[in-house]
């Protein structure tokens, strides 16, 4: 009666009345508590009801969760424990067996504590990390306990994926009717939900989802009803028939099967369903199945339960394949402690954690994906070696579809960021696509706080000795270039103290360019006025390489010796193009080599550009595919050279080095607070005349210190009323 009546208490807890408030969402966990800081500091902060949302893998206080590590684990084994909490032993657990740990409740799954979480985060501004240690300290569940008080909150705080992911949202209990919805960084809007709405599956994740299936069906086919039977069966001939478009056999080690006609393919949504002859299927009922039933996770626990050597089910007749299956299903368990197992592809090797969490939930979201309408989606086939390495891909081409449900329950949008511009995508793609009507949006721009003599942008059009500067994909690699590029940043880097940015369109070209100016001995001259770092590709090796450069730059700046400061080669849409701040001396100077275009020949982007021109208006006698060209390629731009500027006092010069920015459709993609202030060189000379007067400026004013502050003061905002 008690488990009933907290359970009738759950149930009214969701029906309560949300009031309305405000959903303010950001792109990273960082920029979120950022963001509740400055409410903290605010004459709001008291008086405010905020709470802040996140994934398990940032609010679980469970440590024996916690531990598994990757997301879908983490999501897998709370999800099993809650059921433990409210459901009596199914037949399949009471045969005798030993209680296994994963049957186990959660001890922080408590109604009336998470009840008392709820009250204290409404009471008190926290953010995720005060969260969590309130959540040790009361024994309660944050991730469920903030969820409770949603209702009563006037600010909610959450990620992007939360918001813009409708299945998401509606787990979480957010209801936009008639609510304020804020979304800040929204430079990558569209790449983010595009992104959150395209989903990857590989024929390794194929093939064990088909034989995990395959064995969970055998064990319990006396025991499952004839529809559920039914469903099993179609979701494996749906497994079948995704192999075989891969040119695979899901009967065979995916691992050992070569393919024999490698490349990428792109088919419409219908002619996908067709030649893989599933179009019979009724896709809608399958994903209801698998929605209802929750069968990724029961396999999931089945596979936990059962994935021993002696589990192996014969499901056909080829015997001898399917034993070379189960092995290749048990290295995928057992080999990802033992990194570099030569039984295992180094590409598959970085995704064993994530398909022992349950193959078939990522596959649950590419068989939704396939329920999108024909037009407004693609499916990729990619055959790349074996059919293990190969995969299949929706992707998202219009991401209207999926904005249009929060645009039309909201009261109000506003869509927010430091470096907006160009500023067509967002209209055209996003809230003309999305039916609004324009009368509804109205834009609003503001210049920055900095003062006028505080800021140097340059285009350059040639380099010391008078070479032109175009980095095209014909021309960059010509040494001549490479040359030139080096003699002009040997120059910079006699004159700008401090720190020295310079972003390269790519990490081959910038090992490229390193490798030559090596050669060529330029980088010993660099060397002696500069110390000189290159953004490494791994994530977990960026933070070490940032303390070094600024620790360089805060010495050479007491010393005062030969040595003036430090030179860091970064890459344009790399680790360091966005979210770190190059402010005071980690910035004086930042370069941009050339003009990174994204990659034409990339199947999504061609097919993108296929979508944009049939259903887009010509713009000012350009084709839209056109446009969004030259926009990918200026919001990375500008992303980029936004990293200098950072606060009021701060001062910084900015090199374009190619004469192509001097373009009117390119110039006017600029923010128009770097627009206005941006000279155009002809020559090398005049350029580095400008920069020693900038020196000069320095020497006389700055304060030899080196800060980190993070506020941004300039924003652009699409307000939808």
């Amino acid at each position: 009666m008690q488990q009933r009546g907290r359970l009738e208490e759950d149930d009214d807890d969701l029906e309560e009345e949300h009031v309305t408030k405000i959903y303010y969402c950001s792109r990273t966990h960082s920029q979120l508590s950022q963001f509740v800081r400055e409410v903290q500091k605010s004459p709001f902060g008291k008086d405010t009801r905020l709470v802040s949302l996140g994934s398990r893998q940032n609010l679980c206080v469970n440590e024996e969760v916690r531990r598994l590590g990757a997301l879908p684990l983490i999501n897998d084994r709370c999800m099993e424990m809650q059921k433990n909490k409210h459901e009596k032993k199914s037949d399949e657990e009471s045969e005798g067996k030993k209680r296994r740990a994963s049957r186990t409740v959660c001890p922080f799954y408590s109604y009336e504590q998470m009840q008392f979480l709820r009250d204290e985060v409404l009471v008190e501004v926290k953010d995720i990390e005060q969260l969590v240690a309130l959540g040790r300290e009361t024994k309660a569940c944050p991730y469920y306990g903030s969820r409770y008080a949603i209702p009563a909150a006037q600010l909610v705080v959450l990620p992007y994926q939360m918001l813009l992911h409708e299945p998401t949202r509606s787990a979480a209990g957010i209801k936009l009717k008639d609510q304020v919805v804020i979304i800040d960084e929204a430079h990558n809007l569209i790449d983010t939900i595009t992104c959150i709405h395209s989903v990857e599956v590989s024929g390794a994740q194929l093939c064990c989802a088909h034989s995990q299936l395959s064995q969970y069906m055998e064990r319990y086919r006396k025991r499952l009803k004839a529809k559920n039977l039914m469903y099993i069966k179609q979701i494996l001939y749906l497994l079948e028939r995704f192999v075989a478009m891969l040119g695979g056999n899901v009967n065979q080690n995916p691992s050992c099967q070569a393919v024999s006609q490698t490349g990428t393919v792109l088919k419409s949504i219908n002619d996908f369903l067709f030649q893989s002859q599933i179009d019979n299927i009724n896709l809608f009922k399958v994903q209801r199945y698998c929605e209802k039933s929750l069968i990724s996770r029961k396999l999931f626990g089945f596979v936990e339960r059962y994935g021993g050597p002696g589990t192996a089910v014969k499901t056909n007749k080829e015997n001898q394949k399917l034993a070379g299956l189960q092995n290749f299903l048990l290295t995928l368990q057992q080999g990802s402690d033992k990194e570099g197992a030569p039984q295992i592809p180094p590409v598959e090797a970085e995704n064993d954690q994530l398909r022992t969490a349950s193959p078939l939930m990522q596959i649950e979201g590419f068989l939704s994906a396939l329920t999108n309408a024909n037009q407004d989606g693609r499916v990729i086939l990619s055959r790349q070696g074996t059919v293990g390495q190969s995969s299949l891909k929706f992707l998202l081409l219009n991401p209207a579809v999926h904005f249009a449900k929060v645009v039309e329950e909201c009261r109000a949008v506003i869509i927010a960021g430091g470096t907006m511009q160009p500023v067509a995508d967002f209209r055209e793609q996003l809230l003309s696509c999305a039916g609004m009507d324009p009368a509804r949006v109205v834009e609003f721009s503001c210049g920055h706080v900095i003062p006028p003599e505080n800021i140097l942008p340059i285009i350059l059009c040639s380099g010391p000795s008078n070479q032109q500067l175009e980095f095209t994909y014909q021309t960059r690699d010509l040494p001549q270039m490479m040359d030139e590029t080096g003699r002009i940043l040997c120059n910079l880097c006699n004159v700008v103290p401090g720190g020295v940015v310079c972003f390269f369109p790519s990490y081959e070209y910038e090992k490229q360019v390193y490798a030559h100016w090596e050669k060529t001995g330029l980088l010993t001259r660099l060397a002696t006025k500069k110390k000189i770092f290159q953004e490494p590709k791994k994530a977990n090796q960026v933070e070490q390489v940032l303390v070094e450069y600024a620790k360089c730059i805060k010495r050479c700046s007491q010393a005062g010796g030969q040595m003036t400061g430090a030179l860091l080669l970064s890459v344009v849409g790399g680790k360091m193009s966005e979210g770190i701040n190059f402010s005071d001396d980690l910035g004086r100077c930042v370069i941009m080599v050339g003009m990174p275009y994204p990659n034409i020949k990339s199947p999504e982007l061609q097919e993108k550009m296929t979508w944009l021109d049939k259903t887009m208006p010509r713009a000012a006698g350009e084709a839209p595919s056109r446009v969004l060209i030259e926009n990918l390629c200026m919001k990375a731009v500008n992303q980029s050279i936004g990293r200098a500027i950072r606060h009021q006092k701060d001062f910084a010069s900015i090199l374009l080095l190619d004469h192509r920015y001097t373009r009117p459709a390119i110039f006017n993609k600029l923010p128009q607070w770097i627009r206005d202030r941006t000279q155009v060189k002809p020559a090398f000379g005049s350029a580095f005349a400008e920069l020693r007067k900038v020196r000069t400026c320095i020497l006389c004013t700055a304060t030899k210190t080196v800060s980190h502050c993070t506020h941004l003061y300039f924003s652009q905002t699409f307000t939808l009323e």
